[in-house]
């Protein structure tokens, strides 16, 4: 059975290498969106390309693009998820210690991926409300998001 400790949540980190930034994101809650905007400007400034992709590689968390004016946004959507895919349906996947089946398909629901244009400055072209999500569903847990500019 997988244990999972209290910790003081950490600031994100990021690593780069081959062209691939790494970053490194913890989340406190079993569901949570966590604005990520940031972290993925500052792992692409002074970069050029045509674009940004923004890949998440896990099963139980995903990535998304949506309005990070108003923190309620992300609050909604974890608890519209939570709703359309509850816990307490009949899943036929059951691991003892690992009964996450809902948290699967949640984040096939967000998706592994989001690319973003780059304007001509190198800039994310953005819509002025929107932000990266990065989507967890199986946490409290340190995930990695990969972040690539590409050619």
């Amino acid at each position: 059975m997988r244990t999972r400790s209290k910790q003081a949540p950490r600031r994100p980190r990021a690593a780069r290498s081959d062209g691939v930034t790494t970053l490194t994101v913890r989340t406190e809650r079993q569901s949570q969106l966590v604005d990520i905007t940031r972290l993925v400007r500052d792992a692409v400034a002074g970069r050029s390309g045509s674009a940004v992709l923004v890949y998440v590689p896990h099963t139980t968390a995903g990535v998304t693009i949506n309005e990070h004016a108003d923190p309620m946004v992300a609050r909604d959507f974890e608890m519209a998820l939570e709703r359309i895919v509850p816990e307490d349906w009949g899943w036929q996947h059951i691991e003892e210690g690992e009964e996450n089946a809902p948290t699967h398909i949640r984040a096939s629901f967000m998706g592994p991926s989001v690319l973003v244009p780059l304007t001509d400055d190198g800039t994310m072209a953005l819509g002025t409300w929107q932000g990266i999500f990065f989507c967890e569903f199986d946490g409290p847990r340190e995930r990695s998001v990969h972040v690539s500019v590409l050619a």
